[in-house]
């Protein structure tokens, strides 16, 4: 329950508001369950405060101090958030649908299951924050930084993250269906069993990002960097990989049946076992390549390089 002591004194204004915030040193705001979104909280202090299950419905937060706060279960539906400090507020379950989050400080902030649909997260500051299972679908993550962040199992279905940096982000299991990844850093990141099915990864950086399992299907990764990338089981099928980086990457009973890998660098990749029926492998680099148990049925190689390469049968090339 909210104080009503402290209730009133934000309703008289923020400036009053800071002024005695400054001065207390053994209290926290009590502001849980209130329905302040008709109060001007822009330049508010609200570090530390209880502000579990509040009502900020559109409310004016730009540039507030929500530093470790507790805002469990709250209600920011459409609020404007832009420049906020919430470095690691607790999100737990919080409505932010269409809040606008621009260049938000959210370091190590707890979203889990934190509802963030159509929110507005450019250039926001999220690394290593936790957004276990939480909903970004069609959120604008544009230049966001993500690095080392938490979102497995998230949904991030349609999301915007135009060169984001995710690198080292863990997002098994997460829903990535048709998210736009052009020019994202996903260094090193944890991708393993994750939806990416039709999303646009052109021009973005996966170098030794694990994919293991991943569902790919129909993805655009034109000129994408997978190298060493783990893509072991992975399911390419109908991708576009046009002239991407795949030299030393690990393909091992990978689904490219129908994909398009036309001028693709695989050099030293290991396809053994691999799918590539109907495969359009034209002008590809397949210098040093496993492919040792393959299926190439119907796949079209011409112009490729094969040079080294292990054969489906087993057999090296040494000079093609």
């Amino acid at each position: 329950m909210a104080n009503p002591e402290h209730l009133a004194l934000l309703e008289r204004g923020v400036t009053g508001w800071n002024q005695w915030w400054t001065t207390q040193a053994t209290s926290s705001p009590r502001l849980a369950g209130a329905s302040i979104d008709t109060i001007n909280l822009r330049n508010a202090n609200l570090s530390q405060a209880n502000l579990s299950g509040i009502n900020l419905e559109a409310a004016d937060l730009c540039l507030a101090n929500f530093e470790t706060a507790n805002l469990h279960r709250a209600k920011l539906m459409g609020a404007s958030l832009y420049t906020a400090n919430l470095y690691q507020a607790k999100l737990r379950e919080a409505n932010l649908s269409k809040a606008d989050l621009r260049e938000v400080n959210l370091r190590h902030a707890d979203l889990c299951m934190a509802n963030l649909t159509e929110a507005n997260l450019s250039q926001a500051d999220l690394e290593g924050a936790t957004l276990y299972t939480t909903t970004l679908c069609k959120a604008n993550l544009r230049e966001a930084n993500l690095y080392k962040a938490d979102l497995r199992e998230a949904d991030l279905s349609v999301a915007k993250l135009r060169e984001a940096n995710l690198s080292r982000a863990n997002l098994g299991m997460a829903n990535l269906c048709m998210a736009d990844f052009i020019g994202a850093t996903l260094h090193e990141a944890n991708l393993t069993m994750a939806n990416l099915s039709m999303a646009n990864f052109c021009m973005a950086n996966l170098m030794g990002t694990t994919l293991y399992k991943a569902m790919l299907i129909g993805a655009n990764c034109i000129g994408t960097n997978l190298y060493k990338a783990n893509l072991s089981r992975a399911n390419l099928s109908k991708a576009d990989l046009r002239e991407a980086t795949l030299s030393q990457a690990n393909l091992s009973q990978a689904d490219l049946s129908n994909a398009n890998l036309c001028m693709t660098n695989l050099r030293g990749a290991n396809l053994q076992g691999a799918c590539l029926a109907g495969a359009n492998l034209n002008c590809a680099t397949l210098e040093g390549t496993n492919l040792a148990g393959a299926n190439l049925n119907q796949a079209t190689l011409e112009g490729a390089c094969l040079r080294g390469a292990i054969m489906p049968d087993g057999f090296s090339l040494t000079s093609v």
